[in-house]
Parts: C-alpha cells; structure tokens; sequence
C-alpha cells in the first residue's frame, strides 16, 4: 500500500504548491503506516531526488515528452496505471487548474471516493474523514471516504511546507505508452515576475483606480514588496488589465498569505475568489466599503495618497 503523490511541473520545473502537497502525503503516509511516492510526468530539469526532504520516500518519473503539457485525459491514464501498480490506497492532487481537471477523471477510473478542496490531514481514528471548503470558503463540511481507493486534492497555501535537508528518494524511471489527446498548437506566455497562482503576496486593484493609466502606482508596490498584481472583474471587463489577472469566483481562486485590496468594495463574487488570503489588507476611501468586513487590516483612505506613501515607507524599510 502507498499514499501517490501528483507533482506538478511546469517548463521543466516543480512548482510552489506541489511541495506542500508533497508534504501532506508524506504525513498523511506516516499517519497510514504506508509509504509515501511521487508521480512527476513530463521532462524535468530539476534533481528529482531532492523531493524526498519533503518525505517521500520513491519518485516515479514519466518522462514522454507528450506529457510536457497537460492533457487531462492522458493525464488521467497515467495516474490511474501508476496508482494501480503501486497499490496506492490514496492519491493526492493539489486544487490547482490541473488538479481540478484530473482528479475527478482518475477517480472515476479507480472507482474511488474523491474530496476536493482539503484543507486538513484526513481524520482516520473512525473512518477516513476529510475536512474541506464549502459555498466558496465561507463553510466547512467534513467528508468520510468508505471507498476503498481514495482521491483527494489539496487547496493550495492551506498546508505547512516541511523539509529535511539531505534527506533524498530513489527516482524510478518508469515508461508509459503516453498519446495525446490533445494538439498544442501555440503557447502565449503571461508576462510578469510572479505567477498570480504562485504568489506568496497580491496586490490587487479594482475601480477605484479610475483608469488603466493610474496602475503605474499599484506595479510600483507589487514591486517593492515582490508581489503578483491581481484585479477585480469589472476592471479586466474594462479593458483596464489583462484577463488573466482577475480574481473572484469567476476568474482565478487565490490563497496567497497577504492581498491587499486597493479600491475594491469587496463583492461576495470578489471574496469568494480571495476569501482563502492568510491576510487581508483593504484600502478604500469608502469606509462603508463590504471589504472590510472580511478584511484583517483596513486603512481609509484615498488610494492616491496612501499608495505612494505606503511604497516609500516599504522601501525606506527595506533600504531601497
């Protein structure tokens, strides 16, 4: 028996939230008494050997090139071929893009209980009981898995990464018949120094900005603190910014552990997207804003005078 792991990669690199759900597996082996494997799929310039300071104990590596772009299908038919030969009992995603599109087809597969959205170790001590999200973060539910494999997708930035440095895992190279689904026909690459899905900090902007030609200064905050910048919806529907950085319940699902919302009233659409944040910082000159009812810290204000002081003050800090 054995707890399989997913690891996400991307351009020949493990991403940010694939240790922590390297971490949950391992612990949640530990707590099975099974060993804890990873899955890596795709060709990988990382030393795959280094995952196991996060705990596991074997990598398994497809490395087919058709597997360097995600193809949920394909996707799907490895994972379920892997779990099967390795006898996992539990299989493990992270709630990400690529997890929300594979997880439920592999456990269809499998014939296996699936909960997404976790965001605790499951309970074992009577049954299998997985703490998860409900109606957009604002409620809990805990669900008991009676199937005998079991499916489960983690909610990013909802569990503690741990490593022990020098500990390594023994890499398996495995061979896979892998035909795609699917044809990449061209890739756009987002622009940007921090992935929004991957940040640790957000600052985001809503219409209170007034126009595209006053984002100069929000950018200059995401700079000094090295943050991705985000946006509300009705200003990606503007035109202001570009799509990709629109958060809420119909754009990107985020948990970083600060976002700082400038100029954003805070509707539930919006939070719903944000709501999982660590901290919420708001800015808004409306103190009747609904933000702030969900927000940690809040500063009333015209975003005009407190961004460039707020800025100055982070650089003053860090001596920039």
């Amino acid at each position: 028996m054995s707890v399989l792991i997913f690891v996400d990669q991307s351009e020949g690199h493990i991403k940010k939230s694939s240790f922590e759900i390297l971490t949950y597996g391992a612990q949640l082996a530990t707590q099975l008494g099974v060993a804890a494997q990873a899955l890596v799929a795709g060709t990988v310039a990382d030393d795959l050997s280094a995952l196991g300071k996060y705990g596991v104990t074997k990598v398994l590596h497809a490395p087919a090139e058709a597997l360097n772009h995600v193809d949920s299908q394909m996707y799907a038919q490895l994972v379920a071929t892997v779990a099967t030969t390795q006898n996992a009992s539990v299989i493990i995603f992270s709630h990400n893009q690529t997890g929300k599109a594979v997880a439920g087809r592999v456990a269809a597969k499998l014939k296996a209980g699936l909960v997404t959205g976790a965001v605790a170790l499951p309970d074992t001590t009577s049954g299998f009981v997985v703490k998860r999200t409900v109606f957009s973060g604002k409620a809990f539910a805990n669900v008991n898995i009676l199937s005998a494999v079991k499916v489960i997708s983690v909610n990013p930035n909802s569990f503690h990464v741990t490593a022990t440095e020098g500990k390594t895992a023994e890499v398996e190279t495995i061979e896979i018949a892998a035909t795609p689904k699917i044809k990449v026909t061209a890739v756009n690459k987002v622009s940007g120094d921090v992935p929004l899905t991957e940040a640790e900090i957000v600052v985001s902007g809503g219409r209170g900005l007034k126009g595209p030609e006053n984002w100069g200064m929000l950018e200059d905050l995401a700079k000094v603190l090295h943050a991705a910048t985000a946006c509300s919806r009705p200003v990606a529907d503007s035109h202001w910014r570009p799509h990709h950085e629109h958060v809420g319940q119909t754009g990107f699902q985020i948990a970083p552990n600060l976002y700082i919302a400038i100029g954003i009233s805070g509707a539930i659409q919006h939070l719903a997207g944000v709501n999982r944040s660590k901290v919420i910082v708001v800015i808004n000159k409306d103190p009747e804003a609904p933000f702030f009812k969900a927000a940690d810290y809040g500063i009333v204000g015209d975003a005009f005078e407190v961004i460039p002081q707020l800025t100055a003050e982070i650089k003053k800090m860090k001596g920039i």
